[in-house]
């Protein structure tokens, strides 16, 4: 049965609760019985088998070892959980009275290891549906549908928890699409994840770890998991993942352990603020972290492990409170296992929006967590999807690649992938989808990878060493030039200023000046002592500073103002409304390889691109910064001439005559 058509008969029952529910409370009962529904079929062979060992042995740990030896196959390890109720749905709809203290019981009878129904509360929807008459209805419903292994596979289960949770959140308008990754970009990740270990995961013994942060319902776990062992069939896999939402929590843990994996290692809990594996290092990491997300209210927590320095996640940097998604690329980053003697590391995949490139300047938290990614070589590629692959958004999205043990050719080098020309039009839109990446895209954009080459025939490709991300913000200075008039209009700004307007006699000094110009401070500041003393006045340095301020106007025919004491005296002052930054590229010289090797590039670079322009024009060395950013639409920019006048011309002349042509219909 196709996806679609089974989502949509499983959610059919929402006819059913249409009138006692609100449209928002139909996830809290469907999403639970999908997952009783689907432990049910997959117990159902082996119900005899399940009995009689519960029976005849008392313990959880002897149940569970009896157990996977009991309901092994050749496709399952067997069986980690078990019921000690003898109900089914049927079952306990022949007691109709009974039916909902008959539903606990058959719920609160599973091992301890299959804990999730407390997190859907499923006692009190049972009970609430038994006040509002419709769980005989909703019980009868589910054990129709037949979610038998046979019938539909762990890959389809886990499409089809995440769709009825998209549809969940769309009929609760709570941000549809969330929780949900498409597949077709998982896919791809997951390919572009492997590439490069296709042939080592063939081998004989091949163990492997794989853990996803922001694991929703578990479908990257489930691909990666089914991808993996499609490559190699005996090849041994450990899940591990970790989701705040309690309801995604719950599917992803009863699909793992449906799936035979250690229901453990799927932990309930905010990933910014606990690490729930914090002693634990990854082969594949995935993730997609929620979009445009921020973490105001996990602020301290992450402030707190950021100021630990070296031994926290977020040391290198924080991004801007209103977008965690560099909080994220952080994490995954440290949850790389560490490279072993074979030279075998850990590899990431993740979800990103268009801000982690390139937000924030230089100095900035973004641009620091840029800087260590880079400055680690951890990044190995980056790949631009087309937008509208998303369920909820339409914006541009990126897969990065990180690995700490990247291949000889890849050392020190980053590659751009433009794949924002590979996109298929889905014939029907669903929420903000309207574009996937098909197989024969899919494939073509793990080529362009793996050829580390620029400009694939297919998919435009562009490889950067990791330093042209890199450059310096250079603050240029320029002399303060100042004239000075004691006009109407300048006494009337002293007149007005809050501090200087309270000095008594300053203005019938100023007015005693007469309107000749000073364009010399030092000339303007003698005179301006013999008028203040001749009424006995005398101003502070700070309220001198101020009223130069107030009446000196930029001139460039002035005199330069120079310091007149402290280390930089009888140096020119900086002119603050003057002064300009200038990025200067790590690459413009060859890359420098010391501080003074810095400065000659600098130098360099102000000497040839500035100075001729400004000549009066000075570097202020304190306030040079570094700074990181990866332009990604800058570098695949083509240029597309403006259409010719003509054309213009001859298509208003078209769209004026048919204009006038209706209106004379108009008229007669």
């Amino acid at each position: 049965m196709p996806l679609s058509v089974l989502s949509s008969f499983v959610w059919s029952v929402a006819d059913t609760l249409r009138g006692p529910y609100a449209e928002a409370e139909y996830g809290s009962v469907i999403l639970p019985f999908t997952v009783l529904r689907r432990l049910e079929c997959v117990m159902g062979l082996h119900r005899d088998a399940m009995a009689e060992i519960v029976a005849e042995y008392p313990g959880e740990q002897q149940r569970r070892t009896h157990l996977k030896v009991a309901t092994r196959t050749e496709d399952s390890a067997g069986l980690s959980f078990w019921t000690t109720s003898a109900y089914t749905l049927k079952k306990a709809l022949q007691d109709p009275d009974n039916l909902a203290e008959n539903l606990i019981d058959y719920v609160g009878g599973f091992s301890s290891n299959l804990d999730v129904f407390r997190s859907f509360g499923f006692e009190n929807v049972i009970r609430a549906l038994d006040e509002r008459d419709r769980l005989a209805q909703v019980a009868r419903h589910f054990a129709r549908i037949d979610l038998s292994p046979d019938t539909v596979s762990n890959a389809d289960m886990g499409d089809l928890f995440e769709n009825l949770i998209y549809r969940f959140a769309e009929s609760a308008n709570d941000g549809a699409g969330q929780f949900y990754t498409p597949r077709d970009v998982v896919r791809l990740l997951v390919d572009l994840v492997y590439a490069e270990d296709t042939e080592a995961l063939r081998d004989r013994g091949t163990v492997r770890s794989i853990y996803d942060p922001t694991v929703g319902t578990g479908g990257m776990l489930t691909v990666a998991d089914e991808h993996l062992h499609a490559l190699n069939p005996d090849a041994s896999t450990a899940l591990f993942g970790q989701e705040i939402n309690p309801r995604t929590y719950a599917i992803c843990k009863a699909d793992l352990l449906i799936k035979g994996q250690d229901p453990s290692n799927v932990r309930q809990g905010d990933t910014l603020v606990v690490d729930k594996f914090e002693d634990r290092r990854f082969d594949y990491v995935l993730s997609n972290p929620p979009f445009g997300t921020d973490w105001k209210a996990v602020e301290s927590d992450v402030k707190n492990e950021h100021a630990r320095g070296g031994r926290g996640r977020f040391a290198p940097g924080l991004p801007g409170v209103g977008d965690a998604a560099m909080l994220f690329l952080l994490h995954v980053a440290s949850k790389m296992r560490d490279v072993d003697h074979s030279g075998r590391g850990g590899k990431v995949g993740i979800v990103l929006n268009g801000s982690p490139l390139s937000n924030g300047g230089a100095g900035s938290g973004p641009s620091d967590i840029r800087g260590h990614v880079l400055e680690e070589d951890l990044v190995e590629a980056i790949v631009a999807l087309p937008n509208d692959m998303f369920y909820n958004t339409g914006i541009a999205t990126y897969l990065w690649i990180l690995s700490n043990a990247k291949p000889a050719e890849r050392e020190g080098r980053v590659q751009l992938i433009d794949a924002t020309g590979l996109g298929s039009k889905l014939r029907k839109s669903i929420g903000s989808k309207r574009v996937e990446i098909a197989e024969n895209g899919r494939d073509a954009i793990v080529r362009a990878f793996a050829s580390t080459e620029d400009d694939d025939a297919k998919v435009p490709v562009k490889v950067f060493n990791n330093l042209d991300f890199a450059y310096w913000t250079v603050t240029i200075e320029r002399p303060l030039r100042l004239r000075f008039v004691c006009t109407s209009q300048t006494i009337s700004a002293v007149a007005e200023h809050r501090t200087l307007g309270k000095i008594e006699g300053l203005i019938l000094a100023l007015e005693s000046f007469g309107d000749e110009p000073y364009l010399n401070r030092e000339k303007f500041n003698r005179e301006l002592g013999k008028h203040l003393g001749d009424r006995g006045l005398r101003l502070t340095a700070p309220q001198r500073k101020t009223l130069w301020l107030t009446i000196g106007v930029h001139d460039e025919s002035a005199d330069i103002c120079v310091h007149a004491s402290g280390v930089n005296r009888g140096k020119p002052e900086p002119d603050a409304a003057l002064r300009d930054t200038e990025n200067v590229p790590f690459g413009w010289r060859d890359h420098p390889q010391s501080h003074e090797a810095l400065k000659q590039t600098v130098q360099a670079y102000f000497d040839a691109e500035v100075k001729p322009h400004v000549d009066d024009a000075w570097i202020d060395w304190s306030k040079t910064n570094t700074g990181y950013e990866i332009p990604f639409t800058r570098h695949f920019y083509t240029y597309e001439p403006p259409r010719p006048l003509e054309e213009i011309d001859a298509d208003l002349e078209r769209v004026v005559g048919e204009i006038m042509t209706l209106l004379r219909e108009v008229e007669s």
